[in-house]
């Protein structure tokens, strides 16, 4: 059964399960990220993406919410990104050498973001996190950093802890206790990590007087779990902590940045770091990652003795990709796709409490949050925790079966190619949606 159905029709993705058996003979899981294993029902199988759409392997048109987790800010297969990219290819793929689009695709950056006065190009978020922590541990001389409960920094040992953990492990709000990530993960790798709640700034201040601190890393608005913003005076204090005592700050900006405004969270906030470090909608999905940060620090990885290398980096298509996303980022862009985004926020928000579904819908234009059970925003990723997660899972999967595919985690991340038409028909397909489970969760 293929297309959108509502009512008692529903999609099915008998081929998708299929496709992943047949695939999981030679891929571990059949799929290629621990993200996408446990996805309900199972792991879906697309065949191509259009604009607001993804149509799978089962024929199914589906209008998708994951944007690539963040990345599809322009939507999918965005013709100027493609057109570039095949131009630039047939020039050739990847010199061991510099090319004039690489300088072309820094300068758009370096007049977008505050903290970028110069760049390092890399392929993805995961590996320029860990660039960052270099810079920063070769410039102050200490070697401990700073990160919150619940935020998300990429896969490698040292930082995957406490990115969900679960509060019966986490210990103390005050004192929280490192949550490994995975089975494997060396232990001695949490010894250089510090793991505080966000939203804290009394608690930041206190473990950064002790002077042993290189950098603070933090999504300026915690978007991994729950687009949920600093409170007033937090980020401000943050910077001016990391000042006094000698410490830098990291912004993580792989989902904020390019979604919250052209020039990312520390645009929105005025507030700027000394480094930060992008990914996922600087090129709409393709494989481009930067660090940027000020003339100072990022001579370190020039001529300063900190290394940082990559057979892929800057390389000229998807550099070329990149350029032709930026130059689409423009204002009216993003004050279309926002008047959009909050007509989307609002009409969930209305709809859930009209079939009397207890839930917080918050967050920005482009990615918002929907946790069910809560009556009051959150603050920080405990504050999540007391969500009905297992109440969203049965929403998300009546959305996916009418068709309309959203994270099973909360989060709604919106394209420019969400017009009014695609809106609509979400809004009427959670309505139907909402109205099926309303009873169970009230039970």
């Amino acid at each position: 059964m293929g297309g959108q159905q509502t009512g008692a029709e529903k999609l099915r993705f008998v081929a998708s399960k299929k496709a992943i058996k047949v695939g999981a003979q030679y891929v571990a899981g059949g799929v290629n990220s621990h993200f996408r294993i446990g996805m309900m029902p199972h792991p879906l199988v697309f065949t191509h993406g259009d604009g607001a759409y993804l149509f799978d392997v089962d024929g199914n048109k589906i209008i998708d919410y994951y944007c690539g987790m963040g990345a599809a800010v322009l939507g999918h297969s965005p013709r100027s990104a493609i057109s570039a990219y095949q131009a630039q290819v047939a020039r050739g793929i990847l010199f061991a050498g510099q090319s004039q689009v690489e300088y072309e695709a820094a300068r758009l950056l370096c007049e977008a973001v505050p903290s970028a006065q110069r760049v390092r190009f890399g392929s993805s978020g995961s590996e320029v996190v860990q660039a960052a922590f270099r810079v920063a541990r070769g410039a102050t001389g200490r070697t401990r950093i700073i990160k919150f409960e619940g935020h998300y920094h990429g896969w490698f040992d040292n930082v995957l802890w406490s990115t969900a953990p679960s509060i019966d492990q986490a210990g103390p709000a005050e004192a929280p206790i490192a949550v490994a990530g995975s089975r494997g993960q060396l232990s001695e790798a949490q010894h250089e990590l510090v793991i505080l709640g966000w939203n804290d700034l009394n608690g930041l201040r206190a473990r950064l007087a002790k002077g042993d601190i290189a950098a603070v890393v933090m999504e300026p608005a915690m978007c991994n779990q729950g687009a949920i913003s600093p409170d007033a005076g937090f980020l401000e204090g943050a910077r001016a902590a990391c000042t006094e005592y000698g410490s830098l700050l990291i912004f993580d900006e792989v989902i904020t940045g390019f979604r919250l405004s052209k020039s990312g969270g520390q645009g929105l906030f005025g507030v700027t770091p000394d480094l930060s470090v992008f990914a996922k909608a600087i090129a709409n999905g393709f494989p481009v990652s930067a660090l940027v940060g000020s003339v100072e620090l990022m001579e370190l990885v020039a001529t300063g003795g900190v290394l940082h290398g990559g057979t892929f980096n800057s390389q000229p298509a998807a550099m070329a990709a990149m350029i032709a996303v930026q130059n689409e980022l423009t204002e009216d862009h993003y004050r279309t796709a926002s008047e959009r985004g909050l007509r989307l926020q609002a009409g969930v928000r209305d709809i859930l409490k009209d079939t009397g579904i207890k839930a917080y819908v918050g967050g920005f234009p482009l990615v918002f949050h929907v946790a069910l059970g809560l009556d009051a925003p959150p603050r920080n990723y405990r504050d999540l925790t007391a969500a009905d997660r297992l109440g969203y899972v049965a929403l998300a999967n009546a959305l996916l079966r009418r068709g309309v595919r959203v994270l099973e985690r909360g989060a709604w991340f919106v394209s420019a190619a969400h017009d009014d038409t695609v809106i609509d028909r979400t809004l009427e397909t959670l309505r139907d949606a909402a109205r099926e489970v309303a009873p169970r969760l009230a039970a």
